[in-house]
């Protein structure tokens, strides 16, 4: 316990290196909790109505608002198994707060834990560059930096969602796996589970990358029968089984009275329509009646699904690969190509000004094009200094454990198409892995001219994203 806490005690350097991203995120976030702060700190309303409906940053959703306001098991509980429990002790103190002063104060509770961790996010890929990579101060610093510069880590820094709590515990489990490499050291079964559960119980997918870590950190290790049972095929069992369990427990009772509810109010419904038909229509025999209203209610019914198919949340969703409870998730139609150039190095990015921060479930296309030839000279420069490092850190096995996991979401991603019409969203799982490799190109060039040159080029695009995307999203908050 000791050295754990002991890996959380800031440096006067760190503080140092950290102080512009963390004044940047305080005023982020006073800008966010201003936009909505009269609707939210009131109380006696509905509160998932109230949040859904006004809280509209991109994709983002503002469910952790309403489970901290009211709790309940409200996050998919298979892609997020624990999360719902991780926030009851926030739902504890805002029912507390509430009680006592008459004021929701959600947005203030909730911002609490984005902020520590986007900072300790901050710290430890600081650290990466400095301990492991072992870059100077100012080149750690700047990469750290340009990592808070691209737009959807700026963003899932400071609104509701999970991203940033999953980036923060990653970069953690990241630097851990590279000091264990770097010692020659391997994960204990106990460190393996504890970082598995933590992580995948916030999005389950991150416990992929935790088990990625642990083989490249343990080698042939990782298979050995006693490791591979206790700390891989135990914990995914247990982890599944107990969503299992919240789903039973705490959703399927709800679905199940939501479906009944729905089907009392259609039944309703059909009863005054057909009520109202038999009034107006001139026909006078029962069974005529019947069948002539059965015939409206069916081009009604077809009407509403020619409707349905025309809005955004079905027009933007590409074909699922199968169908079935995980395969639906899957996206076989939208294009690839054009994902990646706008959207994966696009808007994860660069925001685009047009459609600025909309969601692609509501108003967003699925596809921006940017407006000035020079954000696709950014995303290509930034692009090829990723490329770049890698070729200069071939021969890390820390760089290829951090590669492996940023493999793994694009093959959901890209491959499967998981989320692929909104896929900058997820930008907070992966994008740190870019100036990651960027640090092994810098660390390549030493000292000399080309150096300096480097510096400059780093330099000039992060002060461009912080600038760009600042004025974007500060502009749309406002």
């Amino acid at each position: 316990m000791k050295n754990l806490l002991r890996l959380f005690k800031v440096k006067r350097e760190e503080w140092a290196a950290s102080a512009f991203t963390l004044v940047m995120l305080l005023c982020l976030h006073a800008f966010v909790i201003a936009r909505n702060f009269e609707q939210f700190t009131g109380t006696g309303r509905g509160h998932w109505n109230v949040f859904i409906n006004n809280f509209t940053v991109s994709g983002f959703d503002p469910i952790t608002y309403s489970v901290v306001t009211y709790w309940e098991a409200n996050y998919n509980v298979y892609r997020h198994p624990f999360l719902s429990f991780m926030v009851w002790p926030l739902s504890v103190l805002d029912k507390w707060i509430m009680e006592t002063t008459g004021v929701n104060p959600v947005q203030f509770i909730v911002a609490l834990p984005l902020l520590f961790c986007a900072f300790y996010a901050f710290i430890f890929i600081y650290r990466t560059f400095r301990d492991i990579i072992q870059l100077r101060a100012f080149d750690s610093a700047l990469l750290s930096t340009m990592l808070f510069s691209y737009a959807y880590v700026m963003v899932a820094a400071v609104v509701p969602d999970h991203f940033c709590v999953s980036m923060f515990l990653l970069l953690f489990a990241v630097y851990v796996s590279g000091r264990k490499i770097q010692a020659g050291t391997t994960f204990k079964i106990w460190q393996t589970v504890a970082l598995f559960f933590v992580t995948a119980g916030v999005t389950l997918s991150n416990g992929i990358k935790i088990y990625l870590y642990s083989l490249f950190t343990n080698g042939r290790r990782f298979f050995r029968l006693k490791y591979f049972l206790f700390a891989v095929l135990l914990p995914a069992a247990l982890i599944w089984g107990f969503a299992r369990w919240e789903y039973r427990t705490f959703v399927k009772p709800k679905e199940q009275q939501r479906k009944e509810l729905a089907d009392k109010k259609n039944a309703e419904k059909r009863e005054k329509m057909f009520a109202h038909f038999k009034d107006t229509t001139a026909l006078t025999d029962s069974v005529v009646i019947k069948q002539a209203f059965d015939r409206e209610m069916k081009m009604w019914a077809h009407a509403k699904y020619i409707s349905d198919h025309n809005k955004p949340w079905h027009l933007h969703t590409g074909k699922p690969m199968a169908e079935g409870e995980f395969m639906k998730w899957t996206d076989a139609t939208t294009s690839r190509l054009s994902a990646t150039v706008e959207n994966l190095f696009g808007e994860s990015v660069q925001l685009h000004p047009d459609h600025l921060l909309e969601d692609t479930l509501r108003s967003r296309p699925v596809v921006v094009t940017y407006r000035w030839a020079v954000n696709y000279v950014v995303e290509a420069l930034l692009v090829a200094l990723f490329i770049a490092g890698i070729w200069c850190g071939r021969r890390s096995r820390f760089l290829w454990m951090a590669l492996s996991g940023f493999a793994f979401d694009m093959a959901i991603h890209l491959g499967l198409g998981f989320g692929i019409n909104e896929v900058y969203i997820m930008g907070a799982h992966w994008l740190f892995v870019m100036p990651l490799a960027v640090g092994f190109l810098v660390r390549r060039a030493g000292t000399g001219r080309r150096a300096v040159w480097l510096r400059g080029l780093l330099v000039a695009l992060t002060v461009w994203l912080l600038a760009y995307n600042l004025t974007l999203f500060i502009g749309y908050l406002v």
